[in-house]
């Protein structure tokens, strides 16, 4: 047969076996998004965004994995109709692979630490989490917009992105983990009345779920806690409240604009910083 002809051949051959791979991949990808979604069972107290978090974080590790296996055998197709010596090829990349791994210690380590990430359900692509300890030099905070068996990448508020290897995180704080605590401190002048402070502390978060939009998000009131500390020039008093995850922030914000209203109306003094002075006397 006409060299110019073999080697036409093998072009198409390879034109074909790359075409299939994208193919595959593609497929392949939203099979297993829609598989991992009926697969994954609702956990006590999770929420939808909670399954909706797990199911894109899943779904992207497997489709990873998949694309990866995917294309090592359209690569050892190619190289099959290119006639070159696989057997050899395999000899060499043994030898290599003994002399990488040596080095690659910490890149396993990631990896190990990727897996029980996922496997533990420690946090999910969506979350709002700070990373720190071991070989993290300070605390990392943002939200997970990707996560792979070896890396994390965090978004802070900055638009930042932080690339971050999973084995270099020891401690994980998940800030939106099925649901979000508002905790808000209040300080109050000594001379108010608490049983009053509780009282409009307690009113002004039930109203809160009067709105609609605040209603979608609340999960349970803020309410009087507890008389928390004596400080220098005010009572701390401690209210808490549940939201769904990631709104902490915003229903914080407004319990503070509302709360501020009320004292107000309550002739109830938020304290600030001052300091009495004793004159001496001249007697």
């Amino acid at each position: 047969m006409d060299l110019e002809l073999l080697f036409s051949l093998a072009w198409m051959q390879i034109a074909l076996i790359i075409l299939s791979a994208l193919v595959l991949q593609w497929l392949g990808g939203h099979f297993i998004t829609g598989i991992i979604g009926r697969v994954i069972r609702k956990h006590k107290d999770e929420t939808k965004i909670d399954r909706l978090k797990r199911r894109d974080t899943l779904a992207g590790i497997f489709k990873a994995t998949f694309s990866l296996v995917i294309w090592l055998i359209a690569v050892g197709l190619i190289l099959f109709v290119l006639d070159i010596d696989l057997a050899g090829i395999a000899a060499g990349a043994g030898f290599l692979g003994i002399i990488i791994g040596l080095g690659a210690q910490e890149t396993i380590r990631d990896y190990l630490a990727g897996i029980f990430i996922l496997a533990e359900n420690q946090y999910r692509v969506g979350d709002i989490v700070t990373l720190n300890g071991g070989g993290v030099s300070m605390e990392t905070s943002g939200v997970v917009e990707d996560i792979t068996l070896r890396i994390t990448r965090l978004r802070d508020l900055n638009g930042t992105m932080h690339i971050i290897r999973n084995g270099e995180a020891s401690i994980i704080t998940n800030r939106t983990f099925k649901y979000s605590s508002v905790l808000v401190d209040i300080g109050v002048a000594y001379e108010s009345d608490i049983d009053l402070v509780e009282k409009v502390i307690n009113k002004v978060g039930k109203d809160m779920i009067k709105n609609p939009e605040l209603s979608a998000v609340i999960k349970d009131p803020i309410h009087f806690f507890r008389v928390d500390a004596f400080a220098e020039s005010a009572i701390i008093i401690k209210a808490l409240g549940k939201v769904e995850p990631a709104e902490q922030w915003q229903v914080a914000g407004e319990f503070r604009r509302r709360i501020v209203t009320a004292f107000r109306e309550n002739n109830i003094t938020i304290a600030y910083p001052q300091v009495v002075v004793h004159k001496p006397s001249t007697k």
